[in-house]
């Protein structure tokens, strides 16, 4: 992120599987990770994209997740709004087979800031 002056977005990108992904048999399911782990190398590798870290709540939800619609996370500071667009093109973009990633995940990102307290009430009174 060379641009100082002004700050980064904070963004959280929740992915998630789809019943496609589910209906896949064993052998296919490789060809998926495959997908997922150059789409996520190339969120790393962005220009303008810092990823703070990645979280994948896999350990306890098993299988498709009746209350959330998100299977893993990344939080990343992104340099602007169309930068932000390119991550979440990449589902659009990086093939599976005869098709491409979105068969199988989505994606969707929330745009904030990073969060601090103001000034005026850091200090305790």
């Amino acid at each position: 992120m060379s641009d100082t002056s002004t700050p980064p977005l904070r963004v959280l990108f929740c992915c998630g599987v789809t019943q496609n992904f589910f209906d896949l048999s064993r052998e296919q399911i490789g060809e998926v990770w495959q997908a997922y782990g150059k789409m996520l190398a190339a969120v790393e590798s962005m220009q303008g994209v810092k990823v703070l870290g990645i979280m994948d709540d896999d350990r306890l939800t098993v299988g498709h997740a009746d209350n959330s619609p998100w299977t893993f996370y990344i939080m990343a500071d992104v340099r602007d709004f169309d930068t932000a667009v390119a991550v979440c093109n990449l589902y659009r973009t990086t093939p599976v087979g005869e098709y491409n990633l979105w068969r199988y995940g989505k994606i969707e990102a929330r745009v904030g800031r990073a969060l601090q307290v103001p000034p005026q009430h850091a200090h305790a009174a």
